[in-house]
């Protein structure tokens, strides 16, 4: 399997996370996203919509890093990271849509105004990041993870850009129950890291 990365892609890293909870191996092609690699015609040939990360695997190409995580849990993970009933498929479903929505476009954008100089509004940003930051934290009060009382997909889709919060100066210390959930995560068997996370 090789996996199209930037090291600092809270996507890609959520990619990187997952393989090394599974213990696979795969093998990385760096993209210069920075440089505008990623719009290049050779890669556009991969990703149509310019975008890291991008798994090649079984002679196919899955990009996006949530349709990737979907491959690797059901590929390798049996139903412990992904279940196939409806109730529990649909409880980390939605999970999921909330990776690409709230922490996307208010702690994702922030840190990439903050760190990557993106065109956007960062109060606004911010403001989404806090309302992401508010909902987990009502529901980490009472569990110990987003889905089924174990860690799932969705947890490994939400805690990137969670974790990067601070990046885009939005202060974690007023969500004590996300912070304590970031440190079951950093304590999961064969978790690893990336630049600016918040460790515990």
């Amino acid at each position: 399997m090789k996996l199209y990365d930037r090291e600092l892609s809270g996507n890609a890293y959520k990619i990187r996370l997952f393989f090394a909870l599974l213990n696979q191996k795969y093998e990385t092609v760096s993209v210069n996203s920075a440089a505008g690699e990623q719009r290049q015609p050779w890669f556009l040939k991969i990703n149509p919509r310019g975008q890291i990360p991008v798994l090649e695997a079984e002679g196919r190409t899955i990009w996006d890093s949530t349709a990737i995580l979907v491959y690797l849990a059901r590929r390798f993970g049996g139903e412990k990271w992904l279940p196939l009933d409806a109730e529990g498929l649909a409880e980390v479903m939605q999970w999921l849509a909330m990776a690409q929505n709230e922490i996307l476009y208010g702690l994702a954008r922030a840190r990439a105004i903050v760190l990557f100089s993106r065109k956007a509004d960062l109060a606004e940003a911010q403001a989404g990041g806090h309302n992401a930051l508010k909902i987990l934290e009502q529901h980490l009060q009472q569990h110990d993870w987003l889905a089924l009382g174990r860690p799932t997909i969705a947890d490994i889709a939400c805690y990137p850009y969670v974790a990067l919060a601070e990046q885009g100066k939005i202060p974690l210390d007023p969500y004590p129950a996300v912070l304590s959930w970031m440190k079951r995560i950093q304590s999961l068997p064969g978790f690893v890291g990336m630049p600016g996370l918040r460790m515990m």
